[in-house]
């Protein structure tokens, strides 16, 4: 017989790891209480520490360099376009 996968929330998942970070009751204990694999609550108690330093990250600073790329995308767009518009304005005027 097989056994339904389970997924946890984000939540949950915080609630666990900020349980196992506490250090009140071992890696077993915490387990047994949420009905979880050992492996898992070190994995998100790893996860929450590694990650705890993004929160506290100045979100007011550059922007992606993705942004930046597309805007450069953007300028080489205009300048083919001007280009193309002297171009045909050249051409208009040696047709008149």
């Amino acid at each position: 017989m097989s056994r339904k996968r389970r997924s946890f929330g984000a939540s949950f998942k915080a609630k666990v790891a900020l349980a196992a970070c506490r250090g009140d009751k071992t890696t077993a204990q915490l387990a047994s209480e949420y009905e979880v694999h050992a492996g898992q609550v070190t994995a998100w108690k790893k996860l929450l520490l590694s990650g705890a330093a993004s929160l506290f990250e100045d979100r007011r600073g550059r922007k992606p360099d993705d942004v930046s790329a597309d805007e450069q995308e953007l300028y080489e767009q205009i300048g083919r376009l001007k280009m193309e518009v002297e171009w045909l304005k050249k051409k208009s005027a040696q047709l008149d």
